[in-house]
């Protein structure tokens, strides 16, 4: 008698991984009670402001221009997802598959796997309950409604999918350097995207409506997953064919998404990871070629030079600067880009690129952190912090006079008067100079730490010094410009205003007589604190 063993049928990994999920959550929530409430409350203000959007959706019920308005927001709420790995790599630890390499698992089951463990959470409730929201919007009859709930799936599957897809295809780069620079400066593109919501919903409250999101929601509506949302208000009005391309669409990009997904996963999980070899036959090249490249060969030789090529570098490659450097130059072009949006715009909103690219010069220091002993150990003389110090200003200078010309010039074309050119140039260079001249002196007597790890750009115990320096320095720095500011204020008042373009030379000269001043006013005071300020910027 022959006996056919039977093999036995593998185990599902659904379970496990949302048991593994579940368990990095709770273990997470457990390390301590301020994370505790810190997700707890985050995670009620997000499901109350769902709240507050899914009913608004309601609301809009039976509007003619719901569907449009359903559509952007689906099409926004998947750019958020899709964007989400990039900034925040580390806020799902399941995200990350290399963790899995060394298991004997198969690309299909494992996609099934992260795919239904993406479900569990506050994000995916959240999307679901918009998305459902978006449905009850625009859903008219029982076709409509039937079909609402198909596009549902499709569009919470899509989002997930698309989540999981790119963290797979970008989690080398993530977890690299470069990866991490890009989180960092994830929170520009934040604020950038929020700006631009905001200017959204002030045209939404104008005469026009929800009626100016017609354009946009025309062309949204067969971008997949949208383009199952506009399914669902074609259905409503009888337009059939429409409404089956649109579940074409979807479902066609679910389907490329998961090819993807599988072929990036399959990938990863079996190629080496090469990158270090890598940068080291880079580096290597970089080395044999015996000098320096680019623009290192332009920067002055002596100690000039290596502090403004070192100081390049930490613009370059340090996390933390790389971010204030980013926000800086956002923030300095996007202040006056918002006013001209919103109808308030003036030449003199030019001052914020001078303004935040001046701050920079604070805590010039504190970017080193403990390191900072190797740059005392340069310094015995007041002449050698002079240098030091007036290095690292023409580093500064070196991108921020450029920048503050392009947005003084850019605002005097787009926004105007072009006759206001020359006084808001000279005050805007005049302010630069006297945030040289404070941001030196700050750096001397109020130096703090620069934390390497985490978002906080303090040490603890050393906020109550980061305001006193840069608040207290910017009102120092306007006073110091105030000299130019009556000497426009007086030329107006005099009827000569044929005479205003003297304020550029003259806020330029003045520019760099108080930086040189500020400068050699903080040049001993360094000297004489090196012990205070390495053990202030060795906090963190």
């Amino acid at each position: 008698m022959t006996t056919h063993a039977t093999a036995a049928a593998p185990p599902s990994l659904v379970p496990v991984f949302v048991r593994l999920k579940l368990t990095l959550l709770r273990n997470g929530l457990r390390q301590s009670t301020g994370r505790t409430v810190a997700y707890v409350v985050s995670a009620a203000f997000g499901l109350l402001f769902t709240a507050g959007v899914v009913l608004g959706l309601v609301a809009l019920r039976g509007n003619p221009h719901a569907g449009a308005l359903t559509v952007i927001l689906t099409a926004l709420l998947t750019l958020g997802w899709a964007v989400m790995p990039l900034f925040f790599p580390s806020g799902d630890e399941t995200l990350d598959p290399t963790r899995l390499v060394m298991l004997p698992l198969r690309p299909r089951p494992l996609i099934g796997a992260l795919l239904v463990t993406s479900l569990v959470g506050v994000g995916p409730l959240g999307t679901l309950a918009v998305v459902t929201g978006a449905v009850v919007a625009v859903a008219d009859g029982t076709a409509a409604a039937l079909v609402g709930v198909l596009a549902v799936v499709l569009v919470v599957l899509v989002a997930v999918a698309l989540a999981r897809a790119v963290a797979t295809a970008s989690v080398r780069l993530l977890t690299s350097r470069r990866g991490r620079d890009l989180a960092v400066l994830g929170g520009l593109f934040v604020a950038l995207g929020f700006q631009g919501i905001n200017i959204v919903a002030q045209r939404l409250g104008g005469p026009d409506g929800l009626s100016v999101l017609e354009p946009m929601g025309a062309v949204l509506r067969w971008v997949p997953p949208a383009a199952a949302l506009g399914a669902v208000d074609d259905v409503g009005h009888g337009a059939y064919g429409r409404a089956a391309a649109g579940l074409a669409l979807t479902a066609l990009a679910l389907g490329l998404l998961l090819w993807w997904w599988q072929r990036t996963l399959t990938t990863l999980m079996t190629a080496p990871d090469s990158s270090t070899l890598q940068a080291v036959e880079k580096d290597s090249a970089r080395r044999a070629g015996g000098e320096e490249r680019g623009l290192a060969r332009l920067l002055p030789g002596g100690r000039t030079g290596t502090v403004m090529l070192r100081t390049l570098r930490y613009a370059w490659r340090d996390p933390k600067s790389k971010m204030s450097w980013a926000m800086s130059l956002g923030f300095g072009l996007l202040v006056p880009i918002l006013y001209a949006a919103q109808g308030n715009g003036s030449i003199y909103t030019a001052f914020s690129a001078s303004a935040l690219l001046g701050l920079q010069m604070y805590n010039q220091f504190g970017q080193d952190t403990s390191a900072f002993w190797m740059v005392a150990s340069t310094i015995a003389t007041p002449r050698d912090a002079f240098e030091e110090l007036r290095a690292r200003a023409l580093t500064l200078a070196l991108v921020a006079v450029p920048y503050v010309t392009l947005v003084v010039v850019g605002s005097a074309a787009f926004i105007g008067p072009w006759s206001d050119f020359f006084q808001v140039y000279g005050l805007s260079l005049g302010l630069l100079g006297g945030l040289f001249a404070t941001g030196a002196m700050a750096s001397a007597l109020f130096p703090y730490s620069i934390p390497s790890d985490g978002n906080k750009s303090v040490a603890p115990g050393q906020a109550g010094i980061a305001w006193i320096s840069l608040f207290g320095g910017l009102l120092v720095a306007s006073v110091l410009a105030s000299p130019l500011l009556a000497l426009t204020v007086w030329l107006h008042a005099a009827g000569l205003q044929g005479l205003l373009w003297v304020l550029l030379p003259v806020g330029a000269a003045y520019a760099l007589g108080i930086a040189t001043l500020g400068l050699k006013l903080a040049a001993p005071r360094v000297a004489a604190r090196l012990p205070e300020i390495l053990a202030a910027v060795s906090k963190g």
